[in-house]
């Protein structure tokens, strides 16, 4: 088992597209034959893994939506498939999964993944697993990452598919893991195996206010990224959205050199900075984001929208963190926490040849927790999977955020510039974006 940030994996990985990793494959292995229950009378089969499935948990969001639906184009969309097995690793006196399997006579609770995977036989029974590694109570480590067991929920996953000779399409919620060498191995896994692997959040498929895309070929010099939470959490989610826009730049992704980490005093340090030659960040392309957003704290009391100061700012955020990446192609990007003066997900942009930002809010509704529908897009992406058997977007833009994750973490416990040769990833964006237009 791989251990800590040892940074012992190649500095390069290779350049695939799916079209090249996935070639070669046995339609019969890639599919692990889900398109042929697709095809014939019998549904197909999933089965869900999660660490808890509680009121409003990504478990209870996820699993939910295969078990009773969504809205989907204007009409209550039920997916052609159903998850007949679950493994929870938790069950805390809020738990779902019990009232679940009790009312839904197809849905049954096994005791370990294996059970789930092979419905208590001795082969891999299903078409496709659905893993949740979010929520429940879970240790965190030394540098405030929690240890949630996507890694090991992974590994006893593909046992079984090695043990059966076949695999079936993988949805891993959220990043692959804290420990970027195991997420390495997740996806190299995937490739040897040969199994569809999509994973992330909902902030690439929602929808954007305005919706826009980065123009073809753009040449990005500079964006910003900002939304609420804390770190190891929302980190990812801001990064996932930065990620998702830039990757469609002119010639692709190639990865990132460094990471620097700033917390507390020295984002408001790094704000009056205004440009990244200086130290700091664009602080046009800050006010672009700020005013996107439809949460932003007003700077004055009894006002809607008056426009808040650093110094306002400064008051609201109590704890301010600043991932600061410099690409490999050298895009400049930085990526702002401001819990208490934003609740959403606003990214801005300067291109060049361009006189104004790129600006736009990946939005999750007001306020997002009360309005789970965000979960409706990622749902229908992942259905598409489980029946087509090839990811929507590739896997390396989640291998890519997942490392920058643990990159600013360990910047911020080593309080300094974090050299992530390990972070040349490169790879290619789909032709169509995937956020939700509709």
């Amino acid at each position: 088992m791989l251990s800590g940030m040892t940074h012992t994996i190649p500095n390069t990985i290779p350049k695939l597209s799916r079209r090249t990793v996935l070639a070669g494959v046995p339609a019969t292995l890639l599919l692990g034959g889900l398109a042929r229950a697709a095809q014939g009378p019998k549904r197909p089969k999933l089965a869900a893994i999660v660490t808890e499935w509680r009121y409003r948990s990504h478990a209870q969001n996820i699993v939910d939506r295969f078990l009773e639906g969504y809205g989907w184009n204007s009409a209550w969309h039920r997916p052609a498939m159903d998850i007949v097995a679950v493994y929870t690793d938790q069950v805390p006196p809020s738990d779902l999964s019990r009232e679940r399997a009790r009312r839904i006579p197809k849905l049954r609770i096994y005791p370990t993944i294996a059970e789930a995977l092979t419905l208590g036989g001795e082969k891999l029974a299903v078409d496709g697993v659905i893993v949740v590694g979010e929520h429940g109570e879970y240790p965190q480590n030394e540098k405030g990452q929690w240890l949630y067991p996507r890694y090991e929920f992974f590994r006893q996953i593909i046992d079984v598919f090695r043990a059966s000779g076949r695999s079936v399409p993988v949805f891993n919620d959220k990043h692959l893991s804290w420990n970027f060498d195991r997420a390495v191995e997740m996806v190299e896994a995937s490739r040897s195996l040969g199994f569809a692997f999509m994973a992330g959040s909902s902030l690439p498929v929602t929808w954007r206010i305005p919706s826009t895309e980065l123009p073809p070929q753009a040449e990005v010099d500079e964006v910003v990224g900002i939304g609420p939470g804390k770190v190891d959490s929302y980190d990812f989610h801001v990064l996932e959205m930065i990620q998702s826009m830039v990757e469609r730049r002119r010639g692709g992704e190639t990865g990132v050199a460094a990471v620097e980490a700033l917390r507390g005093g020295r984002v408001w340090q790094a704000l009056a900075a205004g440009s990244w030659e200086a130290g700091g960040f664009s602080r046009e392309l800050f006010d672009a984001c700020l005013c996107r957003s439809f949460t932003l704290k007003p700077g004055r009391e009894g006002f809607s929208h008056a426009f808040p100061s650093p110094e306002q700012m400064a008051e609201m955020v109590p704890d301010p963190v600043v991932y600061r990446i410099e690409y490999a192609d050298g895009l400049k990007a930085t990526m702002l926490l401001l819990d208490g003066l934003v609740g959403d997900m606003n990214f801005a942009a300067r291109i060049k040849g361009h006189e104004t930002p790129l600006s736009t809010q990946m939005y999750l509704g007001v306020p997002a927790q009360m309005m789970p529908n965000y979960f409706n897009p990622l749902v229908y992406h992942i259905e598409t999977m489980f029946l087509n058997g090839q990811a929507p977007y590739p896997i390396e833009r989640t291998l890519l955020t997942t490392g920058l994750v643990a990159a600013g973490v360990e910047s911020l416990w080593r309080n300094q510039r974090f050299e992530t040769p390990h972070l040349a990833i490169r790879y290619e964006p789909t032709k169509e974006s995937t956020y939700r237009r509709g």
